[in-house]
C-alpha cells in the first residue's frame, strides 16, 4: 500500500520543486542520474535538528567542561570553564557568533577546550561517554530527548530520497564522531556516511585501539565542506541542504552540478517550537536569493516540526 510522500511538508512551491527535482533525476530521460550518482548531503545542526539555544554537541561539551573543572580547580578561572561553572553561555556564544561573522580570534581557545575533553582517551571510551549523554540529556527548551528533536519534514525527506536510491550523507561542522553515535538511530544514516570535524588520532600499540591526540585535524565548515565531500565521496553531490553561512560553499558545490539543487532552511517561525533566527545565516539567505536556491520556510513549508507533534 502506498503512503503519502513528504506528508509534513505543506503543498506549495517548495514541496513541488523538491518532488519535481527528485522525479526528474530518477526518471529515464535527459536529466536521469544512475543511482551511484545520486548523492544528497545535509548539514546537521539547524538543518536536521535544532541548533538553538545551543548546538547539541555544545551541550555535551559544557557537561564535560563542568566535570573537568570540578575535578581540577585550576581550570576554574579559564575560559570556557569559568563561564560554564557560572552558568553563563555568553562567552561561548560570542565565540561562535564571531566565527560565523569571519572572526576566529578566540576560536583557538575554544578549540583547545574541545580537544581537552578527549585528549589521550580511546575512541570507544569517548563514544560510550557520548552515548551516556544522549541517554539522559534533553533539549533545554523543548524538554525532550535529543533523539526526539529531529525535524520530522527532514526525516521524511531523508527516507524519501533513500527510497529513490539516493545516498544520504551528513556533512556538518560538528564533530564527526559525536554524530556517528546517534546518526543511525535518529536519521538512518550509517557512521561511514557522516562527514564532520575531526581530531588527531593515532594507533596505540599497548591499548590496541585508536586514541585521540592533541589537535583538531579538520574543521568541517564553510569552504572546507566541499573539500571534505570530495575527499570522502570522490564526487559532487546533486542535492545539498543547509541553514547557515557555514553551508554556503556546500550549497554552491551541489547547485553547480548538472541539474543540482540547493535547499536552505530558514528558521522564521515565531509561533511553534522552533527558535526563529537569521543571525549566522545572513549571507546564506542573500546567496539563496542571488543563486535561486530553494529556500525552505519553517513557518510556511513545514506543517509539522517534530515526530510526536500534532
Amino acid at each position: 500500500m502506498s503512503h503519502p510522500v513528504l506528508p509534513s511538508w505543506r503543498d506549495g512551491r517548495t514541496r513541488t520543486a523538491l518532488l519535481g527535482f527528485v522525479e526528474e533525476v530518477t526518471t529515464p530521460g535527459e536529466n536521469f542520474l544512475e543511482p551511484p550518482d545520486r548523492f544528497a548531503v545535509f548539514d546537521n545542526d539547524g538543518t536536521l535538528w535544532p541548533e538553538r539555544p545551543m548546538p547539541v554537541q555544545l551541550h555535551y561539551l559544557t557537561e564535560r567542561w563542568r566535570q573537568m573543572a570540578q575535578a581540577d580547580p585550576a581550570l576554574a578561572d579559564r575560559e570556557p570553564y569559568a563561564s560554564v561553572l557560572a552558568g553563563d553561555s555568553s562567552w561561548i556564544a560570542s565565540v561562535i557568533a564571531d566565527h560565523y561573522a569571519g572572526d576566529d580570534t578566540r576560536l583557538p581557545v575554544l578549540a583547545e577546550a574541545v580537544i581537552a575533553t578527549q585528549r589521550g582517551l580511546d575512541t570507544d571510551t569517548v563514544a560510550d561517554m557520548m552515548r551516556d549523554f544522549f541517554r539522559t540529556a534533553q533539549h533545554p527548551v523543548l524538554r525532550r530527548a535529543y533523539a526526539a528533536c529531529a525535524y520530522q519534514p527532514m526525516l521524511e525527506l531523508l527516507s524519501y530520497l533513500r527510497e529513490r536510491e539516493f545516498s544520504t550523507v551528513i556533512v556538518s561542522g560538528g564533530g564527526r564522531d559525536f554524530m556517528r553515535v546517534i546518526a543511525a538511530e535518529v536519521y538512518g544514516v550509517r557512521p561511514e556516511q557522516v562527514i564532520g570535524s575531526t581530531a588527531d588520532a593515532s594507533w596505540s600499540v599497548t591499548q590496541r585501539t585508536v586514541v585521540y591526540g592533541d589537535a583538531i585535524r579538520v574543521l568541517d565548515d564553510g569552504p572546507e565542506k566541499p573539500v571534505q565531500i570530495w575527499s570522502r565521496l570522490g564526487r559532487r553531490p546533486v542535492l545539498a541542504c543547509g541553514n547557515s553561512n557555514g553551508d554556503i560553499e556546500m550549497l554552491m558545490y551541489a547547485s553547480s552540478a548538472r541539474h543540482g539543487l540547493a535547499l536552505l532552511i530558514h528558521h522564521d517561525d515565531e509561533t511553534r517550537d522552533d527558535i526563529p533566527y537569521d543571525a549566522g545565516a545572513e549571507r546564506a539567505l542573500a546567496e539563496a536569493g542571488r543563486h535561486a536556491w530553494l529556500t525552505v520556510s519553517v513557518r510556511n513549508d513545514w506543517a509539522r516540526l517534530y515526530p510526536d507533534a500534532p
